[in-house]
């Protein structure tokens, strides 16, 4: 599945492909570590 990490006001939000909000994070690096748990 298709993510989008965007930077918004200090902080990174994911979005799914569709444009739906999955999960907020403190670092890019943190929601891609997020991101890998998930689709694990």
């Amino acid at each position: 599945m298709d993510y989008k990490i965007i930077y918004v006001g200090g902080h990174v939000e994911v979005y799914d492909g569709q444009g739906r909000f999955v999960f907020s994070a403190d670092t890019v690096q943190e929601a891609e570590k997020d991101l890998e748990l998930l689709c694990a």
